[in-house]
């Protein structure tokens, strides 16, 4: 009887460290199948991670004043000052008297015309040279891709005086922003005054102005 109290009380102390053991392992079960929600990164739902990134893009992208004239779009193009060489430069008369179209043809990379071209006049005798003057326009800015034109009007006196006037057979223009010029034929005459200059009569536009 002794002995069968003794086996009897040490299968109860044995299966009571069964059971301890078994809810230890539940409780680290339990602590490790919860740690992944605990962990959860913010912003999975695109809430503040969402915010957070277009707090950085608008930081680090957005947008800034440029002095870059607008394209055709609105937006900025980044171009230059097109250069005299990169101008195919042509005139022709237009519908009324006393105008002159003058013709800038972009034949380079894309670039931009703002301002008045300089005009002179030449004549074979008389006064070596006419320098146009400027009117009072705003000066726009236009942008040229290759293979583009915008103009310029050139307004001038015409003669009716009933004198012979003088013959003016070439324009030398320098484009806006520039100091080489390219020459073109024409052929208008213009009255000579002694109460008046012509000169202050011829006047030039600016470009991208008129009707283009």
């Amino acid at each position: 009887m002794r002995a069968q109290k003794i086996t009897l009380a040490t299968l109860a102390l044995v299966t009571g460290l069964t059971l301890t053991a078994c809810q230890g392992d539940d409780t680290a079960a339990s602590t490790d199948d919860a740690a992944p929600a605990a962990s959860s990164p913010a912003g999975d739902d695109g809430g503040a991670g969402k915010e957070t990134a277009e707090e950085t893009a608008a930081a680090s992208g957005g947008d800034t004043a440029s002095d870059a004239p607008e394209g055709s779009g609105g937006g900025q193009i980044n171009t230059g000052p097109c250069k005299t060489a990169n101008l195919d430069i042509s005139g022709a008369h237009g519908m009324g008297e006393g105008t002159i179209h003058i013709a800038f043809k972009n034949t380079g990379d894309a670039c931009y015309l703002k301002g008045f071209p300089g005009v002179d006049l030449k004549a074979d005798s008389g006064p070596g040279s006419i320098n146009a003057n400027r009117s009072d326009l705003a000066t726009p800015s236009v942008v040229l891709k290759t293979g583009e034109s915008t103009r310029a009007t050139l307004h001038y006196p015409a003669n009716h005086s009933g004198g012979s006037g003088v013959d003016i057979t070439l324009l030398e223009i320098t484009p806006p922003e520039e100091t080489h010029s390219k020459r073109i034929p024409t052929k208008i005459n213009v009255p000579v005054s002694d109460s008046s200059s012509t000169s202050d009569e011829v006047i030039i536009d600016p470009v991208g102005t008129g009707k283009q």
